[in-house]
């Protein structure tokens, strides 16, 4: 009798959760794949939506424009599943920024410093033509 007990006040506190979960993160009702600009789009219950390169997610980098487009709304609203790339990603760290793991995100990073572009080469022949990056001077020890 007292699981039966203990069961029903976890299943009513996980019901309240769930729900207050909802309240601060309206679930998506549909997500779809544009190929002419490689994003995922996915659309809220509140009439919001959120875009994001599907490069950028962690298991999408690569995938060809048929597997993007197969992507499913977990039931809950709140991920995103791709069967054939056994791909998934949680929709809040997604508008938060987060696009993978730990790692992924590291690697993000890595690339995206690495990145060459036009700007960042001029950025740098200015800062040559000034002698160059500033040299680190020796700190006098604070007493």
């Amino acid at each position: 009798m007292a699981m039966n007990e203990d069961f029903d006040r976890m299943y009513r506190r996980a019901v309240r959760s769930a729900r207050e979960f909802d309240r601060k993160h309206p679930p998506a009702v549909a997500a779809s794949y544009d190929p002419r600009d490689r994003t995922i789009r996915v659309d809220f219950a509140n009439g919001c939506a959120f875009l994001f390169p599907a490069d950028l997610g962690q298991g999408l980098r690569g995938a060809t424009d048929a597997q993007l487009a197969r992507v499913e709304l977990m039931p809950s609203g709140h991920g995103l599943h791709w069967e054939d790339l056994d791909a998934d990603l949680w929709i809040p760290s997604l508008m938060a920024g987060v696009f993978g793991s730990r790692a992924w995100m590291a690697e993000l990073g890595r690339r995206g410093g690495s990145v060459r572009t036009p700007a960042k080469a001029r950025a740098a022949r200015r800062n040559g033509l000034k002698g160059g990056r500033p040299k680190k001077s020796a700190r006098k020890p604070v007493r």
